[in-house]
């Protein structure tokens, strides 16, 4: 039977036509495969999937079934798996050093797969924060047909006849160390509040990452806010691998989907669902790989104009579950579209733009979770920029359920997480007082660090409004209260925040998006001649060579120059 793909123009050509390449040949016959199979388009399918979490495990079954509908198509499926750092485990110790490196390292590994091999085409499944951002850089750096498919979120625990997450586990250790749970409820808490399979269910990293593959276009519509343990995962894995046969017979590829256009779309929809700050980080990096200049004032420049439309955990009620029963992403962006936030010319793995998409979608009036523009749970977004004397190369912070937005205060200084979450333990931090994180940038933790076990702790002993943390380092997309992070430039390139002394005072203004460290300047100076940069510890292997080669916050902390200086484009050889 003749292919309607044409092989001589796909990669794959490289290691399946013509006789010099009857050595690869054998290797596909050692695998059972035939003529036949070896004769169509080679697509790859990466799965992050692991034990390592559950956010991970069903990874590998959903992908697998992505299999077939890629033979139902017409295509040869080839699945391999990358790896995971899951933040909910590495969080509040020195593992999380290695989170942010591990988008670095998804990213690559599934680069140098598809290079390898010459898959003509890639469908990745990616379940926790940092597979997210990774496997989308992957597919825009190779450009070749691609699909991203989340894993979907873990449905609510119950406790005390209300949903929880992890995120109130991490703040009832804050609670416990206030005196104020004891230690048979914090026990009792840990075994209900993540009831099996799946992501983090509010509206954290992994969410707020699956919610921008749906807005960026690489995603089939209202295809990841799903829980993992539907059954309807089941047809959406079927109808990636089908339609990533469609991809490549049309040539439709990611830089073709995720314009500039549409990553303004996607940094909307961060800031509609009041997601995590760490958006900020992966939109730069991810639009780095298409050559798109596209860093955090652009992202920061948006989200002021964008109301905060869903209502979602941690700054609101409802989780992924809930959203996904409301009509999900695309009903989010049906009245985004409506109210003309959105653009709506801007190409998606469908094959229709995304304004086609949007009209199949009826608004949904019965639902709770995400409101109209016109009725906006607040003006702006739930995420904020910020920029000043103390942040020159800005900062970022989610407001979505905070009522204060102004602070003022003298600052507590702590040269890493774990001497405050020790003071955090201890009761040793004062209300009205700014705590100063630094040192935890992406070179000099190295790593950039979240800092959820600290903010979580602070919050479960009643101080979440009652003081500001700044840091070069991160936080959770579950971090709530007055939480400031990527302040750059960071300590280790000699930024403000490294010159910050005890009680200085830090004035922060996230209405008027403003971070300014109340210090004359020749005092500054007086310091910066005087700084000692800190020394991490880590003078080999994987952390010392990402510090050597990673970029600052405000461009997505990347490790090379992306497709502005690229030679050539894979999807092309």
């Amino acid at each position: 039977m003749m292919s309607k793909f044409d092989k001589s123009k796909l990669p794959s050509r490289h290691v399946s036509v013509g006789p010099e390449r009857a050595p690869q040949r054998s290797y596909y016959y050692a695998m059972g495969m035939t003529e036949e199979d070896i004769a169509k388009p080679f697509v790859g399918i990466a799965s992050a999937g692991n034990d390592s979490a559950p956010c991970n495990t069903l990874l590998d079954a959903q992908a697998d079934i992505a299999r077939q509908g890629v033979v139902e198509a017409g295509g040869t499926p080839r699945r391999f798996n990358t790896i995971t750092v899951t933040d909910g485990i590495a969080m509040g110790h020195q593992g999380m050093k290695s989170s942010l490196v591990s988008r670095e390292v998804i990213a690559d590994s599934v680069e140098l797969s598809v290079r390898g091999h010459c898959y003509d085409a890639l469908i990745g499944y990616a379940g926790c924060d940092k597979s997210l951002p990774g496997m989308m850089m992957a597919m825009l750096r190779l450009n070749v047909p691609s699909i991203f498919v989340y894993g979907g979120s873990i449905l609510p625990g119950r406790f005390n006849d209300k949903d929880v997450t992890v995120v109130d586990v991490f703040e009832a250790v804050g609670q416990h160390s206030a005196g104020e749970c004891p230690l048979q409820e914090l026990i009792e808490l840990e075994k209900v509040a993540c009831p099996g399979h799946g992501a983090c269910g509010g509206q954290f990293t992994a969410n707020t990452m699956a919610c921008v593959a749906e807005a960026i276009g690489l995603s089939l519509p209202n295809s990841n806010m799903a829980p993992a343990p539907y059954d309807s995962r089941d047809a959406m894995a079927l109808d990636a691998g089908r339609q990533i046969m469609t991809l490549i017979e049309r040539n439709l590829r990611p830089r073709d989907i995720c314009t500039k256009d549409a990553f303004i779309n996607a940094a909307r929809v961060v800031a509609a669902t009041g997601g995590s700050t760490n958006a900020a980080l992966h939109l730069p990096a991810m639009a780095s790989e298409a050559g798109i200049e596209f860093d955090l004032f652009d992202v920061a420049d948006i989200f002021k104009t964008t109301p905060y439309l869903a209502d979602l955990k941690p700054g609101g009620k409802y989780v992924a579950r809930d959203m996904h029963d409301a009509g999900g992403v695309y009903m989010l962006m049906k009245t985004m579209m409506d109210h003309g936030l959105l653009k709506d010319d801007c190409m998606t793995i469908t094959g229709k733009t995304l304004g086609e998409n949007i009209d199949e979608i009826t608004w949904n009036a019965d639902q709770k979770v995400i409101y109209e523009v016109s009725n906006a749970i607040t003006e702006t977004g739930g995420v904020v920029g910020l920029k000043g004397t103390l942040a020159p190369e800005g900062a970022i912070v989610k407001v979505a359920g905070m009522d204060r937005l102004q602070f003022r205060g003298p600052a507590q200084v702590f040269e890493c997480e774990e001497d405050a979450f020790t003071a955090v333990e201890s009761r040793e931090i004062k209300e009205g007082s700014v705590v100063v994180i630094r040192n935890e940038g992406p070179k000099g933790g190295p790593g950039m660090r979240e800092m959820l076990a600290t903010t979580a702790a602070l919050y479960g002993q009643g101080m979440g409004e009652k003081v500001a943390l700044i840091t070069d380092g991160r936080f959770s997309g579950a971090t709530r209260g007055f939480c400031i992070g990527h302040v750059g430039p960071e300590a280790a390139d000699g930024g403000p925040i490294g010159l910050i002394e005890e009680g200085d005072i830090i004035n922060i203004d996230a209405e008027a998006g403003t971070i300014d460290l109340e210090v004359p300047d020749d005092e500054l100076e007086k310091r910066r001649a005087a700084y000692i940069k800190n020394e991490n510890d880590y003078g080999s292997g994987a952390l010392w060579r990402y510090a050597q080669n990673v970029g600052p916050a405000y461009q997505g902390a990347i490790t090379h120059p992306g497709a502005k200086a690229e030679k050539h484009v894979y999807a092309d050889i």
